[in-house]
């Protein structure tokens, strides 16, 4: 039995226990899913249009033209689905670069130098002398002496190579070459022996595993260039928009984890896919990959239980992750291919952030400085280089769009900026690709929210001026609302509004990043201004106004020039880490010297968050900048 989808016209094989999403994201279908599957958001609606569906307790949907939830139905027999385009996660804007030039040489850029320069593999091209009667040294011994003599270190090798070595090293003489992988210290793994000398360098691929969206680069470990660069959006988004409800799926849902790791498994492939084919090279060339992720993205990658990560007391399964073979994970790399994830430091500080905080320079200049990646979490971590202290907060989802009436993603269509006369009576907005609106993403949002404030629309509670004349003014279905767009304006022929929830959520989400931070400064006794340097990291930093995220309270008001985009640092960690090893040693002692700050214990989280609920803040002398615009 299988499911036909329309209009992609894609069949799929049924498997027992699968809902008709399920099926659509192994159809390469992915669908928009905030609730982890839960039939509670309601975006994955699809269409019957032949056969039949029933949910768990058998009631089955038949009939052309009925609209369903896909997470709770099931085929019956072979069912005909339509897709709607309203309930497909399209592309994002995803943040693939720093700002840099990706195809210069990356040795100075990751602040690796000739002498630091020691990738992840290492091609090594060797001549032995061939047996002679009566010798009693094998091919593994002659061969293993000979690398050791070239890396001054220990070598090693599985079963697999040995069962190709006695034919590889005859093939040409007795010449080979073997590629080497090394996680930095002086033992090496033959990865693969090829005989002569190989034709063409080795490559590598370095891996942002985002809640939200994934990125690679394509390197030549030999130069240090990035070839090619391509992103997407995460395929496990379909099982839940954040990183608890895909833990939730994982748990609850038969075979969750493994759908959970397919699904990234199959985003990152797909990359690989297209950089092979940009590049023009043989996925058995790609001999080496650093992953750098979130520690549920890790979890779920390697195939973990990421279940005590969300039950207290927090538990990962592990902060440090051995390295692993492709073939183990099923990427299409070369099957012997050593994976590297980057280290963590607890259940919600992961290797994105310590790799950033390696490739960003965080501390050189010695001075107490704030790195801060803000998504669903608002992960953080101060310190001077010496000294180092960190936490995650959870904004939750409104700066992912989600959890907002008319909230999408960064992709084309989504309101990036927000601009309001006095009282609201004119808006005007830009969307991302500069084409009519369909929704508003998490930087459009914190501009509304700023805008509509310096216009009166909205007080320093985050609510409605009750007295707006405005016709942007209305009550609506959720209560009063707020139009940004009008329905002529839009791409779909609908209001695009804000509503007085939706900027609750905003505000609960700003104020938990502010709280976080006001939290840490208490912790080492220090304030806002001791700061000397910030960096702001991510896709979403990237498209941020520093000026509107100030004005709402999200961010401390400090002089503007002491502010530095560092891009997407994740994935800049992961290639530093594949160029070198030393560079992946000091991400493991920057992970290990972190002093993680849970900020669940003790009661000045809650403090500093109930005073972060007003705009911008309950103390306005933190944010003189914007006192005197008032």
């Amino acid at each position: 039995m299988r499911v036909r989808f329309l209009p992609d016209e894609v069949h799929v094989e049924i498997r027992e226990g699968e809902s008709i999403l399920e099926l659509a994201a192994r159809a390469g279908i992915t669908l928009r899913g905030a609730c982890g599957g839960d039939g509670t958001c309601g975006r994955c609606l699809v269409v019957l249009r032949e056969g039949a569906v029933q949910d768990a307790d058998g009631i089955a949907v038949a009939g052309t033209g009925a609209v369903f939830r896909a997470c709770r139905f099931y085929p019956v027999g072979d069912p005909v689905i339509e897709v709607p385009d309203t309930s497909r996660l399209h592309e994002h804007q995803v943040l693939t670069g720093d700002g840099e030039e990706d195809a210069a040489p990356l040795w100075a850029q990751e602040g690796v130098d000739g002498q630091l320069a020691d990738p992840l593999l290492r091609r090594v091209t060797v001549s032995l002398v061939p047996p002679e009667p009566g010798e009693t040294a094998d091919d593994w011994g002659r061969l293993a002496l000979a690398l050791a003599r070239e890396t001054g270190g220990e070598v090693r090798a599985d079963l697999a190579v040995l069962r190709e070595l006695p034919a590889v090293l005859r093939a040409r003489d007795w010449t080979v070459t073997a590629d080497l992988g090394t996680a930095g210290g002086p033992e090496h793994e033959v990865v693969a022996v090829q005989p002569g000398r190989a034709a063409g360098p080795a490559y590598g691929v370095a891996v942002d595993l985002g809640t939200t969206t994934v990125a690679a680069q394509l390197v030549d470990l030999e130069s240090g260039r990035v070839l090619g660069t391509a992103g997407t959006y995460n395929r496990q988004a379909a099982y839940g928009d954040d990183v608890i409800s895909r833990i939730i799926f994982a748990g609850e849902h038969s075979g969750g984890r493994r759908r959970l790791q397919e699904a990234v498994v199959n985003t990152v492939n797909s990359l690989l896919a297209e950089l092979r084919r940009l590049c023009g090279i043989e996925r058995d060339a790609v001999r080496a990959a650093v992953c750098a992720g979130n520690p549920t993205m890790s979890h779920l990658f390697l195939g973990v239980d990421p279940a005590h990560i969300r039950l207290e007391p927090y538990t990962p399964a592990a902060n440090f992750w051995p390295p692993c073979r492709a073939d183990d994970l099923g990427l299409d790399l070369h099957p012997r291919a050593p994976v590297h994830v980057l280290p963590g430091v607890a259940s919600y500080l992961g290797g994105d952030i310590t790799g950033g905080l390696t490739a960003s320079g965080f501390g050189a200049e010695g001075r107490t400085a704030l790195f801060v990646d803000i998504g669903t979490n608002g992960e953080m971590v101060l310190g001077d280089g010496d000294w180092l202290i960190g936490c995650s907060c959870s904004a939750g989802p409104a700066f992912e769009g989600s959890g907002i009436t008319c909230g999408m993603r960064a992709v084309s269509g989504a309101i990036e900026r927000v601009g309001a006369t006095p009282g609201g009576f004119e808006v005007v907005c830009r969307a991302i690709g500069d084409g009519p609106p369909a929704g508003v993403c998490g930087s459009g949002l914190i501009a509304a929210l700023a805008g509509l404030r310096r216009a009166g629309v909205i007080n320093r509670a985050g609510q409605f001026e009750p007295d707006l004349e405005t016709p942007r003014f209305r009550s609506g279905d959720a209560g009063e609302e707020f139009v940004l767009v009008w329905a002529r304006e839009t791409a779909h022929g609908r209001d695009i509004v804000l509503t007085g929830a939706d900027l609750q959520n905003l505000l609960r989400a700003k104020a938990a990043v502010y709280a976080g931070l006001r939290t840490l400064l208490a912790a080492v006794n220090l304030d806002q201004q001791d700061i000397s340097r910030v960096y702001i990291a991510g896709g979403f930093g990237r498209f941020l106004n520093l000026r509107e995220a100030v004005a709402i309270g999200m961010l401390p008001d400090i002089a503007p020039e002491r502010y530095t985009f560092v891009g997407n640092s994740s994935l800049r960690g992961a290639r530093a880490a594949l160029l070198s090893g030393r560079r992946l040693a000091e991400i493991g002692e920057t992970a290990r010297r972190i002093t993680y700050l849970e900020l669940g214990e003790g009661t000045r989280f809650m403090e500093e968050y109930v005073s972060a609920l007003f705009l911008p803040h309950t103390d306005m002398g933190l944010f003189p900048s914007v006192r005197e615009c008032e």
